[in-house]
């Protein structure tokens, strides 16, 4: 690819002629070589020393009077890191504007690895990662199916009854533990002598499943019912495969259950403070219309969730796309970040988005790979509809989940911000967008929506910690951030470093 000096603009000045050479890897991955040449790469030095002599101080002379050709001597060896961090930026940024593909993450090379030569032409590499080129496949009139309910006054009376749960008091018990009990208990996992992990007082209802990050124990209530203080509980887990130290992976370990206590909980009655509590509702009428609010809500994500999971199904058909491993692993994390806000924003309580987490955390290859393929469908198809984000789109989706957090919408929107996760905000509000889209297009057949009847006590806790984790910040580590950032500032002044 040769670019042109055509372009309008105050960028106009330092448009590169360069050539590219893109050689594909694999349906998500590119290999890219720039060159500029040496005309190019001397143009970019005349401009640096046109700016700087204006001002340039040689001994002998005044500054700003020094002859050009000193000014050049002088300061070509200082000024030619500038130089390459105009080069790449640039070339970079072309190569985006043009190239046929769309880039889903930062270019990847060594800055300090990149040499710009005395002379002859300029030449870096990098790889980068992409969305897979495919033919958009027929979406509109699809035949799908649509869950659907009108909630009644059991259904409110059911999560009211899970409100007050989450509200009750826990008290000591003497008899033996039964189901919907609580024990309080020393917790701590084993794979033969050696201690993966421990929880020195956790509270824990007993329920048939408790799950964690990386595992779960089914019929947990069967093990539990009759214990009693003192008692000593083991029982083995087998962790999943994406356990984060690899060497555990599918491992069946040991899950020690030291009873300190066993409690029963008091459940409150629905009163003016409790109401208060709650949100400010003026009465139970009140209380009752905004948990009907939640059901709909939640309602509308499911069909949601299942119009996504029958996209998918429909339009990914022809579309066998290899997903590198590196990208699911380093999208894993922002896709569960951007489930978790789904769920927020659809008024589900903290309970049940604990329970959604530890499946996440257990399959996270499996649903990233999904969530990628059904992301690249999305996308293009809001590209070719030309749907995009708006301000007050993303005011009322951060609203939604403050609103189900409990925190200001401003607070969590500074919070969002800091953390870089603007982006998944506006790709949920834009995804959300296409399915209503689909939606419109589609034709239904109605099914009955029933709630899970959750049978899961989900703990947030990895029973085999990362082995990658940085447990203290050394002063070597601070060095090697702090030329990461000044790396990168070299490029763009204004980069933001996480």
């Amino acid at each position: 690819m040769t670019n042109s000096e055509d372009n309008v603009g105050a960028d106009a000045v330092n448009e590169l002629v360069l050539t590219t050479d893109i050689r594909k890897i694999s349906s998500c991955e590119r290999h890219i070589k720039v060159t500029v040449p040496p005309t190019e790469v001397e143009r970019y030095f005349q401009k640096e020393f046109a700016d700087l002599e204006k001002n340039a101080y040689v001994p002998g002379f005044r500054p700003g009077m020094a002859p050009r050709k000193l000014v050049e001597k002088r300061f070509r060896k200082d000024i030619s890191e500038q130089v390459k961090n105009a080069l790449i930026a640039n070339a970079l940024r072309q190569i985006s504007q043009q190239s046929d593909f769309t880039p889903i993450s930062e270019p990847d090379f060594q800055y300090d690895s990149i040499v710009l030569p005395n002379e002859g032409p300029f030449i870096f590499e990098f790889g980068i990662e992409v969305r897979p080129e495919f033919d958009l496949p027929e979406w509109k009139g699809l035949k799908l199916e649509k869950p659907v309910r009108t909630f009644s006054s059991v259904d409110i009376d059911g999560v009211i009854k899970q409100i007050l749960v989450n509200h009750g008091e826990l008290k000591h018990k003497n008899e033996p533990a039964e189901l919907d009990d609580y024990i309080e208990t020393k917790l701590t996992f084993k794979s033969e002598e050696q201690i993966l992990s421990s929880m020195e007082q956790e509270t824990i209802r007993i329920r048939p499943i408790i799950s964690f990050h990386d595992g779960s124990i089914k019929n947990f209530d069967t093990l539990l019912t009759g214990a009693k203080q003192g008692d000593v509980i083991t029982t083995q887990i087998t962790l999943t495969e994406n356990v984060a130290d690899p060497k555990f992976r599918g491992k069946t370990v040991d899950a020690v259950f030291e009873i300190l206590e066993v409690k029963k909980l008091e459940v409150p009655a629905v009163t003016e403070s409790l109401l208060e509590r709650l949100g400010g509702y003026n009465d139970e009428a009140d209380f009752r219309d905004a948990i009907l609010d939640n059901l709909r809500r939640q309602l509308k994500h499911e069909q949601q969730r299942q119009v996504r999971f029958q996209v998918t199904e429909n339009l990914v058909i022809a579309a066998n796309w290899e997903l590198p491993a590196g990208l699911l692993e380093r999208q894993s994390e922002r896709e569960f970040r951007r489930k978790i806000f789904e769920l927020q924003r659809s008024g589900y309580t903290q309970e049940q988005i604990q329970s959604h987490a530890n499946y996440l955390h257990q399959n996270s290859m499996t649903e990233t790979a999904r969530a990628l393929k059904e992301h690249f469908i999305l996308e293009k198809i809001a590209e070719v509809e030309k749907i995009e984000e708006t301000e007050e789109d993303i005011e009322l989706e951060i609203g939604l989940i403050a609103a189900q957090s409990g925190q200001s919408p401003r607070r969590l929107r500074a919070q969002i911000e800091k953390a870089g996760e603007m982006d998944i905000i506006r790709n949920q509000v834009i995804e959300r967008k296409v399915i209503d889209l689909i939606f419109q297009h589609a034709v239904f057949k109605e099914i009955p929506f029933d709630f899970e009847n959750s049978s899961e006590e989900a703990i947030n806790w990895a029973i085999v910690p990362d082995p990658n984790a940085i447990a203290e910040v050394t002063s070597e580590d601070l060095k090697a951030v702090n030329k990461e950032i000044n790396s990168k500032k070299k490029l763009d002044p204004n980069v933001k470093i996480k």
